[in-house]
């Protein structure tokens, strides 16, 4: 926000006080209109500069918890102050455009330094609730930043398991194999480590799924069939990292893992409406409806990271039955900016 429109803000929070004066002054005093309107706004046009004064010392003077008294009185001397200093600048102007010195004191003295008080009050209150509020919102933002990372250096371990559960799978039916599944499982796991941004391309997850589906057709051979098609541009739009990953290891797990035969794995991505939606559905063993609505950790984790990035503008739909597969659908908004 440029300092303009924050001066701009200012003053125009001052225009519906500076009317409520110019009323009383037409109603109480008969002043006209315009001599009203006019007399009214030079009134505030100081008490808004003065403001400034005041706003700068309240980030000086943080509200202590608890209130003390020492906080009060530097308060009440600072409204001392602002009264006599606006009663004093008011009369400076007014002397100046009348050419000859004038003390401006409207209905007396003691309603004037009163008013002044009053403003006092209100402009240091509202400084307060204001930075209150900046406070919450810093907060809001730093715990949901603290919950995704740790959703995500939980889900680090539990990726972690399921690689390394399939290397020794390996050692004892074929070395060979287990030791190149191991190599490939150190390419992956720096892929995907030494990348700590919550949001990636569709592009680079997809890089990263292949070094683990490369790693799962070791183990599975021609039992494992994966079909991808990928809209051209949806692969520059960001997604959750790992959030596909998930989806595919989730149909490598339930959908291949437990059957004989060869098991087909599609994922499909492309931009509908005002989001990316990526598809992931297999033609394997497919799961119970109670406990496809349980999901896995993997699945868990990743809801929990939609809401948390998105709110509620992403979905994950997952639909299922025994022996006719599972279907992922995950939808997520359009954002292209993926260095957060």
């Amino acid at each position: 926000m440029g300092r303009a429109w924050i001066w701009a803000q200012w003053l125009i929070g001052w225009l519906p006080v500076a009317a409520l004066f110019a009323v009383l002054m037409m109603t109480v005093h008969g002043a006209g209109f315009a001599s009203a309107l006019h007399y009214s706004l030079r009134l505030m046009a100081m008490a808004a500069l003065l403001g400034l004064v005041v706003h700068r010392f309240t980030a000086r003077l943080p509200w202590p918890h608890p209130l003390t008294l020492g906080f009060v009185a530097r308060h009440a001397l600072g409204a001392a102050l602002y009264a006599v200093s606006w009663v004093a600048a008011n009369s400076v102007v007014e002397s100046l455009l009348v050419g000859r010195v004038v003390l401006v004191i409207g209905p007396g003295i003691a309603a004037y330094l009163v008013t002044g008080v009053w403003f006092y009050v209100m402009i240091a209150g509202v400084a307060y609730a204001q930075r209150a509020a900046a406070r919450n919102a810093q907060l809001e933002a730093l715990q949901a930043r603290s919950q995704l990372a740790a959703l995500r250096a939980q889900l680090h371990p539990h990726f972690l398991f399921n690689a390394l559960h399939t290397v020794v799978q390996l050692i004892p039916l074929d070395p060979e194999r287990a030791t190149r599944a191991a190599e490939q499982l150190a390419a992956l796991l720096r892929a995907s480590f030494d990348n700590p941004r919550e949001l990636v391309t569709l592009r680079e997850e997809w890089a990263v799924v292949q070094l683990y589906l490369d790693i799962e057709a070791i183990r599975f051979g021609e039992r494992l069939v994966v079909d991808a098609q990928f809209a051209a541009e949806a692969l520059s739009e960001a997604l959750p990292s790992f959030a596909l990953q998930t989806l595919v290891e989730n149909a490598v797990r339930h959908g291949a893992a437990p059957r004989v035969a060869a098991t087909t794995v599609r994922v499909r991505a492309s931009l509908a409406g005002a989001g990316l939606c990526v598809v992931v559905d297999d033609d394997g063993m497919g799961a119970e409806p109670a406990a496809l609505q349980a999901g896995g950790t993997g699945l868990r984790r990743l809801r929990e990271r939609l809401s948390g990035l998105y709110g509620g503008s992403a979905t994950l739909t997952l639909d299922s039955a025994p022996g006719r597969g599972l279907r992922a659908e995950l939808r997520v908004p359009l954002r292209r900016d993926t260095d957060e």
